[in-house]
């Protein structure tokens, strides 16, 4: 367990999400045991054993997340108990997140025995994992892109609806200061692996690079995206809920034919994958989720007039772009909106698509080198027409 706890607070520093000395954790053993002393130390204890759980995190995030989730909080209408996400993951996932004001120890056990994580203002965020450290560092993480994209898009719509926040504006442009120096990192990195992949062995090596690669470049958060390799009849895909920067032993063989049935463990997103590569020469795809590309797909100047307004993620029926990519409607798995249908035929024309409120798809032809420029390349334009928007609806 004390090497579980050190692991997930040291890549909470590392991605940024909270300042050294990191969060604090704590996860049951034979004991609860803690990565550092707190003050917070005997609440959070209570909070462990009123909901019967292996592991809790408490941290502030780090900037330019602890400004905007501050002035989120202070945006919310009087008596509202809850921030809700916008993007289409965390809606699914978090559902919402409770606000909680100076808390007892029953009061976040209350809360967090309906949620999988609550706001204290002015402190940070309290996350908790029913079996290990690594749901609660998930958890946390979520919250934190959920909020970031939910800032930037509500101040959209503000400017859009004739409002302007002045605090918020303030922190949109300390925030874009930090995504520009984020986006130049991402720009510079080792070639990947140059295909095309005659092995399994290789294959798998290919996706585990670009796994940690997308991660390491901030265009994915927490466990979501997923990755996959077409070779022969088989396609080799990231397991559902399975972090990209920890690929190895959680990639699934699955059949094209389905004459196998490893794809029960495969990513959610297998259909859609599988449609791809019936369709098209390509051998590589690759699933992110950068902020900004996730932030533009939900900026539309129509939505409080369209019939389909409430269901855009899976109703829009717009022709939308950033730059060459699309942006789609569609969820997971194989239902009547699944992605399975409304992806395939935008990805393999385009090489790039953006699913609403969702993230990236790319693909490639032998390996995923052009894959990852090529969600670069839209998370940059992303960014570029996000602010090009801004500029206009200021003038």
């Amino acid at each position: 367990m004390e090497n579980l706890i050190t692991k997930y607070a040291r890549k909470l520093v590392d991605q940024g999400l909270v300042d050294p000395p990191g969060p604090l954790i704590g996860g049951l053993d034979a004991d609860l045991v803690w990565n550092r002393p707190d003050p917070l130390q005997p609440l959070l204890e209570k909070v462990v054993a009123g909901l019967d759980v292996a592991a809790i995190v408490f941290a502030r995030p780090a900037e330019p997340y602890r400004s905007l989730i501050d002035r989120l909080v202070d945006r919310m209408a009087a008596g509202s108990p809850a921030l809700c996400p916008q993007d289409s993951e965390n809606r699914t996932f978090l559902h919402e997140l409770p606000v909680v004001h100076d808390p007892s120890a029953a009061d976040l056990i209350e809360v967090l025995k309906q949620r999988k994580c609550t706001i204290i203002p002015g402190q940070g965020v309290v996350s908790y994992g029913t079996v290990s450290p690594e749901q609660a560092y998930i958890v946390f993480s979520s919250v934190c892109f959920s909020l970031f994209v939910k800032a930037f898009v509500d101040f959209y719509d503000d400017l859009r609806a004739g409002r302007r926040d002045a605090l918020l504006a303030e922190l949109v442009i300390q925030g874009k200061t930090y995504y520009q120096e984020s986006l130049r990192d991402a720009g510079s990195h080792p070639d990947l692996m140059k295909g095309p992949f005659d092995s399994e062995k290789d294959a798998t090596r290919a996706i585990c690079e670009v796994g940690r690669l997308t991660v390491g470049k901030g265009m994915v958060d927490s466990f979501f995206g997923n990755i996959s390799y077409c070779l022969g009849d088989t396609v080799y895909i990231s397991q559902t809920t399975s972090s990209l920067d920890e690929l190895e032993g959680c990639i699934d063989p699955c059949a094209l034919d389905d004459s196998r049935c490893t794809a029960i463990t495969a990513s959610s997103e297998y259909p859609a994958h599988k449609s791809v590569y019936l369709t098209s020469d390509d051998r590589a795809i690759l699933h992110g989720h950068p902020k900004f590309s996730v932030i533009a797909s939900l900026m539309c100047a129509h939505r409080e007039r369209c019939a389909n307004n409430g269901d855009c993620h899976i109703k829009c029926t717009r022709d939308r772009r950033v730059g060459q990519a699309p942006i789609i409607p569609g969820e997971s798995g194989t239902g009547p909106h699944s992605i399975a249908i409304t992806l395939p035929a935008p990805l393999v024309r385009n090489k790039a698509a953006i699913v609403y409120g969702h993230g990236v798809f790319t693909t490639g032809q032998f390996d995923f080198r052009d894959a990852f420029q090529r969600l670069l390349h839209v998370e940059q334009t992303s960014f570029e027409a996000y602010f090009d928007h801004i500029q206009r609806l200021q003038k």
